[in-house]
């Protein structure tokens, strides 16, 4: 079958010759103006927004690496394909979907408790403080009673002195202190002699 090139095709051939010299020549000037720019900022860092860097690695990706050499852009080809995959990555990250869990920020009140308890209490640690908020109704992480006594400029246990003068001691547990006693007397009884077990309590307060 033999071809026979029609007036048309040579006119399409023309196009497409003249298309792409003007691409070239777009091609060759925008190389050149990268040139310039790169020679401008020298070492300058360029500092890109998020939606800026997205837009450059959409292009440079359909681009690869070597055309992007050969174009002689202002940011490497190694960045801008680097862009694009953090850009694939982020779009299967659901993270940023997860709701922020924040730790309520305790109350004032309960600062001042703790602060007060440490300071009557000198030897009494962060568990122990802890336990002592439980009895009364605070359920505190003894993290958060750590960090609490680190901001106000009071030394954790065991790094606070631990030995306390016996006065310091009573003053500070005159309301809870109790004294013990434990004895047995022998009382005749219709059966014999028997032993009674006697303990006496008594608080010291009273």
């Amino acid at each position: 079958m033999n071809f026979m090139m029609q007036p048309w095709h040579l006119l399409v051939l023309s196009l497409a010759s003249w298309l792409n010299r003007e691409q070239q020549q777009v091609i060759e000037y925008l190389q050149a103006e990268n040139r310039v720019l790169r020679e401008k900022l020298g070492k300058k860092r360029i500092l890109l927004s998020d939606d800026q860097r997205r837009r450059l690695a959409v292009k440079g990706k359909v681009l690869g690496r070597k055309l992007l050499s050969d174009i002689g852009t202002v940011f490497s080809p190694d960045t801008i394909l680097r862009w694009h995959r953090e850009l694939i990555a982020w779009k299967w990250d659901y993270s940023k979907d997860k709701p922020r869990v924040r730790r309520p920020r305790i109350r004032a009140e309960i600062v001042e408790l703790i602060l007060w308890i440490a300071k009557e209490n000198p030897t009494w640690g962060a568990d122990r403080i802890q336990c002592a908020l439980s009895n009364v109704g605070y359920h505190i992480a003894d993290t958060t009673i750590r960090s609490v006594l680190k901001a106000n400029g009071i030394e954790p246990v065991p790094d606070r002195p631990a030995s306390m003068s016996w006065q310091t001691f009573l003053r500070a547990h005159w309301e809870t202190i109790f004294a013990v006693d434990f004895t047995t007397v022998e009382v005749w009884m219709k059966t014999g002699l028997t032993t009674f077990y006697v303990m006496v309590v008594m608080e010291l307060k009273s």
